[in-house]
């Protein structure tokens, strides 16, 4: 099988690799479709991502779906042609969440994820045209979702876990700052569960357009001149960058809460943080997610369309040409076809 594999920084391949066969407990995908996300630019352009660092080669991708082609022994309910996708998380060995976390999967101390070289030996990812998962970590495509938008399932969740770590939006004015591909369906998912209105901010004029295609019922233009306003009672810090936080604070009302969302960076940055207290705010971080990416896919299921947010698709021998792509601007979510017609 064809696998989409980093070596080190700036060297990336597409490579033959035996064909997995399912252990007990597993099942093997035909993988269809992968979302390349930030992290797999960080392995490909730098050869770490956060504080992991590459120390073999890595099969990237955590977004995917496909179809299942075979099952290993212990496996039942998995019949061939069963179109899913990947819950790419997995506890590590012997990590245990303490009892005040109950139900927060995703805040175990060690978390092996798809795509990720935060153990060794690393975690490959789903960018392949066969890979053997864990049954547990299948989730069912419901009907009329096709596995092109099933690999948008994972960065869905992390924007609906960002939601729900906002509380009940049911009625509220919500500004989202950042309009990459988690802007904007924080976006999506914001108008999904009740906001009144949303607004995205962005430097880029062609991901507001995204962010408009996506439900947003306002755009301010940050690199033409649109100023963010200052009486926001809830926002989405999507975009991950210290030198928004001073703004995007300001921009957030007396008593009102802001979710991070946009991954900031690991070391010291500065930042302009004096109306968190002065103006009481309360600033809350929302991390990957725990069962959101079953909420997508039902809410998919029920309607809900964000194929908007796909600019680009290539295959995999084009992997390259689709990381640059993702990394450069005028592109939101980037899309490789793994297998399959």
């Amino acid at each position: 099988m064809r696998a989409v594999v980093v070596h080190g920084a700036g060297d990336l391949r597409v490579e033959e690799r035996p064909d997995p066969v399912a252990r007990r407990g597993e099942v093997v995908v035909a993988m269809e479709w992968g979302g390349i996300c930030g992290s797999d630019l960080a392995y490909w352009k730098h050869g770490t991502s956060g504080t992991a660092v590459l120390r073999e080669p890595l099969v990237l991708g955590h977004e995917v779906a496909g179809r299942v082609v075979g099952s290993g022994p212990g496996v039942t309910g998995w019949e061939p042609g069963t179109p899913v996708t990947v819950h790419p998380a997995q506890a590590a060995d012997g990590s245990v969440l303490p009892p005040r976390l109950a139900g927060r999967s995703n805040l175990h101390s060690q978390v092996r994820y798809f795509g990720s070289a935060a153990f060794h030996p690393h975690t490959d990812g789903g960018f392949s045209e066969l890979r053997a998962v864990p049954a547990h970590q299948l989730r069912r495509l419901p009907d009329g979702v096709s596995t092109e938008q099933g690999a948008l399932a994972e960065p869905l969740a992390v924007a609906m876990h960002a939601v729900h770590r906002a509380g009940d939006v049911r009625g509220r004015d919500v500004l989202v700052n950042g309009a990459g591909p988690i802007g904007c369906l924080v976006v999506a998912a914001a108008k999904h569960a009740g906001a009144a209105t949303v607004t995205a901010a962005d430097l880029s004029a062609s991901s507001l357009a995204v962010a408009k295609e996506l439900g947003a019922d306002h755009v301010l233009d940050l690199g033409a001149g649109d100023r963010l306003p200052d009486d926001c009672e809830l926002v989405f810090e999507a975009s991950g960058a210290p030198a928004a936080l001073g703004g995007v604070l300001r921009a957030t009302a007396r008593g009102g809460t802001l979710v991070q969302v946009g991954n900031l960076p690991g070391t010291a940055a500065p930042a302009a943080l004096g109306d968190l207290v002065t103006r009481e705010i309360t600033w809350v971080g929302a991390y990957r997610f725990v069962e959101e990416i079953s909420d997508a896919l039902d809410a998919m299921g029920d309607g809900l369309d964000v194929s908007g947010v796909v600019t680009h698709r290539f295959g995999i021998e084009q992997a390259g040409e689709a990381l640059a792509t993702a990394a450069g601007a005028g592109s939101s979510k980037v899309l490789i076809r793994l297998t399959g017609d």
